[in-house]
């Protein structure tokens, strides 16, 4: 089986290509798609760096300097969590309430977009696919031999 005959190449080069798109567009506001996603998932109560490494699929050391980089920008901060001191939760500061609404249009924008060009029943079609090649890659065992 060549390279492109695998579902897993089209998902690649097409997230590849998305995520080089919107880091071309959020380099021109001093973040990163990255840095863009963990601000959009950044709840007013705060949330917890646990849940954003889940949200990236990211190691706790590549998170921790993330987060770090971004506090020395200054759009965020972290705290302890309240009713659980061993949890620390990621607030945002009031330039990254901005940044996040930089990042939200980057991404309604790029959305409209593609909406202006994929028929309502063919974006169905592809989440409902995206959905369940999900569920089966969770479910994958691979063959004992």
């Amino acid at each position: 089986m060549s390279q492109e005959n695998t579902i897993d190449y089209y998902l690649k080069i097409t997230w590849q290509s998305i995520a080089s798109k919107y880091n071309q567009l959020a380099s021109k506001h001093g973040i990163t798609q990255a840095t863009g996603y963990v601000l959009i998932n950044i709840r007013k109560d705060g949330t917890p760096v646990t849940q954003i490494a889940g949200l990236l699929g990211v190691k706790s050391t590549s998170l921790s300097r993330m987060l770090s980089g971004m506090e020395q920008q200054g759009l965020i901060y972290r705290r302890a969590d309240a009713q659980d001191k061993r949890s620390v939760r990621v607030f945002l500061t009031e330039e990254g309430q901005k940044r996040r609404e930089i990042a939200k249009n980057i991404v309604r924008e790029f959305n409209s977009y593609l909406d202006s060009l994929i028929k309502d029943s063919e974006r169905q079609k592809l989440i409902d696919t995206l959905k369940r090649l999900n569920e089966l890659a969770v479910k994958y065992v691979p063959k004992e031999g």
